[in-house]
């Protein structure tokens, strides 16, 4: 039988940060200026997108440390950080820096997998060891180990002048429990439950089974248990769910509008598994606040969870995405029994 809906612990929303080329700087300040404003509402967390080779945030770890010093209490995240295109020791040292210098507050995301169009950028990216590199979970597990504290030198002591650390440094203790695995797969959710790290669950997952039909929340819900099944913390492992969700509650007549044709245009992929991974698309949720937690309550996977990252609509301008902080934050949390600060 389906659990009751858990009233809602933790409100965070998530971020592409878009910007224009001709002005990459109004961009990035706009993206600050909203985890500013996400501050100011209440919000427990803001997570940004992670973008290579387009026009989005390809490095969200340097974000989050300017947001993390024009901001004193909301959490930073990264949903997600492919591994593919990362050193695992190095950004261990650039987590653990940022997470010092924001007070405790970041929360990395992660994920596997060879880069996107990896046959048409291997040659930039790994021109010597593209053909050894591996992209398996293995990169995930070096870099919770060095985030964790294992050694990453078969060295340490005193060399002339200098000190010399055999693990990463700084380092970060809390880090370790924070660190966050993406995933849409049954072999993700129980690789990221038995390596003790947390869950993020989106608006895709894959459809692995032969026989139809397939209906998202099922398939997700199936996610989230395998996951803490797999945790040692069990039923109280964390699980964040990332759909897209647009409360229209102080929306213009031309907003709601908008935000309608931007749902529907991408409704179609939701039907039927897509592509050679066989991946669903959750509908994004468009209405009132009332309407949207009626929808909420009725999602499986979403009654399971105390914690969410809903996710900003991509190509929506400034003054939308404060309306829709502002009504998710006084309206929509509250109804799905989310406190400011509880």
């Amino acid at each position: 039988m389906p659990s009751s809906p858990r009233p809602l612990r933790k409100l965070g929303f998530l971020t592409i940060g878009l910007f224009d080329e001709a002005d990459p700087r109004r961009g990035h300040e706009s993206t600050l200026e909203i985890i500013e404003l996400g501050e100011r509402l209440g919000f427990d967390s803001a997570w940004l997108r992670h973008r290579h080779l387009q026009y989005g945030i390809s490095s969200p770890v340097a974000v989050m440390a300017a947001a993390s010093q024009r901001t004193r209490r909301i959490e930073l995240g990264t949903a997600v950080i492919p591994l593919g295109w990362e050193n695992p020791l190095r950004l261990a040292e650039d987590l653990a820096t940022v997470d010092i210098l924001s007070g405790g507050r970041i929360n990395p995301g992660v994920s596997v997998g060879p880069p996107m169009h990896f046959d048409e950028i291997k040659g930039a990216l790994y021109p010597d060891t593209a053909d050894a590199e591996d992209f398996s979970y293995e990169r995930v597990r070096r870099l919770l180990d060095f985030v964790r504290g294992k050694p990453a030198s078969d060295f340490s002591g005193v060399q002339g002048f200098e000190v010399f650390s055999d693990r990463v440094q700084p380092h970060s203790p809390g880090l370790g429990r924070r660190l966050w695995y993406g995933g849409g797969s049954l072999s993700s959710a129980r690789w990221a439950g038995e390596h003790g790290m947390n869950f993020l669950t989106s608006s895709v997952v894959k459809a692995e089974g032969t026989e139809g039909p397939y209906d998202f929340a099922q398939i997700q819900l199936s996610h989230i248990r395998a996951f803490r099944a797999a945790h040692p913390d069990g039923a109280r492992a964390r699980v964040s769910q990332g759909l897209v969700v647009i409360p229209t509650d102080s929306a213009s007549p031309e907003q709601r509008a908008k935000y309608e044709e931007y749902a529907a245009k991408r409704t179609p992929r939701t039907t039927s598994p897509q592509g050679p991974a066989r991946l669903m698309f959750a509908p994004d949720i468009v209405g009132t606040s009332e309407e949207i937690a009626e929808r909420l309550h009725a999602h499986a996977a979403f009654r399971e969870v105390d914690e969410v990252a809903f996710a900003l609509p991509f190509t929506f301008e400034h003054e939308d995405y404060v309306q829709i902080l502002t009504d998710m934050a006084t309206k929509l949390g509250p109804t799905l029994g989310w406190r400011p600060g509880a």
